[in-house]
């Protein structure tokens, strides 16, 4: 008989009193499972409420699960460098894929002011310190980068860089990237426009 299989009074009372006392201790919206043996109300498991991906509420519409957020892969990271903007996504990426892990201690000077240039860097974790002639110019941090016009002109670095802490970078070498360039018509346009662009915003401000 249904009738037969139904709660009582008292059990249904005692299932909402296990039920309120489950979100006080554990905090609101619980599954509970349960069972009454010999006259007794036992808490078996007590978890978060979950739902099926196709399951709809207003619970679900006002709290959206949280979903991570995915880092940049290194060709995206490179187009935010004033010279690669331009490049396609196709040939940002082929530039990272030249592109080597560096580690630098503490304190270890990366770059020296007045020294031949020959690479580039974009700063994966921790501070450096950039100075000329001695005096504080600034700090560079994780997805910030330096040395990038080093890889067309082969000048005299302006800056030196100091790592603060371990530094870990992503670089190429002005040896990798030539040749990549030179076979690769496409970025040597883009690198021309981009770099007279520059010169003429500079000119201009």
């Amino acid at each position: 008989m249904v009738g037969e299989l139904g709660l009582g009074d008292e059990q249904v009372q005692a299932l909402s009193a296990l039920a309120d006392e489950c979100e006080r201790v554990y905090g609101d919206g619980r599954d509970i499972e349960w069972a009454f043996a010999g006259g007794r109300l036992y808490l078996l498991q007590c978890r978060a409420v979950t739902r099926s991906a196709g399951a709809a509420g207003p619970a679900a519409a006002a709290a959206p699960a949280a979903v991570p957020a995915t880092p940049p892969s290194l060709g995206e990271s490179l187009g935010q460098v004033s010279l690669f903007a331009d490049l396609a996504p196709a040939d940002r990426d082929a530039i990272a894929g030249l592109c080597t892990e560096r580690v630098f201690a503490a304190d270890e000077t990366v770059t020296k002011e007045g020294s031949d240039a020959a690479a580039f860097y974009l700063i994966d974790a921790g501070t450096a310190t950039v100075t000329v002639r001695g005096a504080f110019r600034r700090t560079l941090g994780p997805g910030q980068y330096f040395g990038e016009i080093a890889l067309v002109d082969q000048g005299a670095r302006s800056a030196t860089v100091t790592a603060d802490t371990e530094l870990v970078c992503r670089g190429i070498t002005l040896w990798d990237f030539r040749p990549l360039v030179q076979n690769s018509p496409s970025i040597a346009w883009t690198l021309l426009r981009t770099l007279a662009r520059m010169l003429r915003e500079r000119d201009d401000g």
